[in-house]
């Protein structure tokens, strides 16, 4: 596992205009409405709340989506600290969405565990 932490900024948002899915990172049709993480910037213009910037971080490992345990190893740790964590499994990597405030100290928590260490 070599965690990656992305550029930019992004948020959560329930998103009313289906054309904003053009910008998104991820999207999930829920009862609520269409929920987008999109890019800090897009969110604002579109007047969305920006309250709670997060910061992306892709785990560069090819796993399994009947894959047991990593979910859970990764958010441990970073619960253990005290981070919050969304995770998103895609097809081909997970990406785990923790506060911008927290993203370094998170990075650094999941390179220690990706080599072998207790956190």
């Amino acid at each position: 596992m070599a965690p990656t932490l992305e550029p930019g900024r992004v948020v959560f948002a329930t998103v009313d205009r289906p054309e904003l899915i053009a910008g998104a990172v991820a999207t999930m049709w829920e009862p609520e409405g269409l929920s987008a993480i999109l890019p800090l910037e897009i969110a604002a213009a579109e007047g969305l709340s920006v309250d709670l910037p997060l910061r992306q971080i892709t785990l560069r490992i090819v796993s399994a989506l009947d894959g047991v345990g990593l979910t859970a190893a990764v958010s441990g740790a970073l619960a253990a600290a005290g981070i919050a964590c969304n995770v998103v499994a895609a097809h081909h990597h997970d990406h785990l969405f923790v506060p911008e405030r927290d993203a370094e100290r998170a990075l650094a928590i999941l390179q220690d565990l990706a080599a072998g260490g207790a956190g």
